[in-house]
């Protein structure tokens, strides 16, 4: 990983760019932009104040880490929009790949949590307004979490600096990570999720190996088999094949 690294890619036409020194939510300000926005729009935060994940979970983001929003109009419906984590967690995995993380440390934990050696690297936020989509992204590049401060039996964070020694600005990694995307969701609006669901299940941790699914009301326990032409999460029980739309995945 000293190896001098390939150029970016260039930028994705007609998609704008901002760079902003400090905001409470790159999510927030995707939506307070939405009136003015001519196309598709980043939003990086060199310091984010008021991060969010999932289920309202708050999100730290300490300076030198990466926390960003990318927001546009996807031709896609609303029961389709959600293909979208699947395309931002293979953009993810390319760009950091790009940057010099071997391809063996990396893995999505279903749907779109970035693993680095088995520890929460990235995550991966969804949220439509109108006929506008927001994803958030979050990448712990210099700083991990206190597990302490963390849902407890959730993956432990890690920080890719110190894993892996890789020191990369959030700039640089925007730099891969919009070109990554552009290219991921042309294969969606282009050919359907067919090629996106197999180049997600190569990447995909614990395929084939037996977790955990959990819902508000109700907990499996299985063998992780596939995902569906949905995405939603397909698990061999003991009580017979259960397929999952939406659940936190422990293993």
């Amino acid at each position: 990983m000293g190896d001098a690294l390939p150029p970016a890619a260039p930028w994705p036409a007609d998609t704008g760019c901002t760079v902003l020194a400090r905001v409470d939510s790159t999510m927030a300000e995707a939506t307070r932009r939405l009136p003015t926005l001519a196309g598709p729009e980043w939003i990086l935060a060199l310091r984010q104040e008021a991060g969010r994940g999932r289920q309202g979970r708050g999100w730290a983001d300490p300076p030198g880490n990466f926390a960003a929003t990318h927001v546009f109009r996807p031709a896609q419906g609303l029961p389709e929009r959600a293909l979208f984590s699947f395309v931002a967690a293979l953009a993810l995995d390319n760009a950091l790949r790009d940057l010099g993380v071997p391809a063996a440390r990396l893995s999505i934990k279903w749907p779109n949590d970035v693993l680095l050696d088995g520890g929460k690297l990235a995550g991966i936020l969804l949220e439509g307004a109108g006929d506008h989509l927001s994803i958030g992204f979050g990448v712990n590049l210099a700083h991990a979490p206190d597990p302490a401060d963390l849902v407890p039996g959730l993956h432990p964070p890690v920080a890719l600096a110190a894993a892996t020694g890789v020191r990369v600005p959030p700039e640089d990694l925007l730099a891969r990570l919009a070109p990554a995307f552009a290219r991921w969701r042309a294969q969606l609006d282009d050919y359907g999720f067919g090629p996106i669901r197999t180049a997600w299940l190569a990447r995909a941790a614990r395929l084939g190996a037996e977790i955990r699914a959990r819902t508000a009301r109700e907990e499996w326990r299985g063998t992780f088999e596939t995902i569906d032409a949905t995405g939603a999460l397909v698990l061999k029980t003991a009580q017979g094949t259960r397929t999952i739309p939406a659940a936190d995945v422990f293993f």
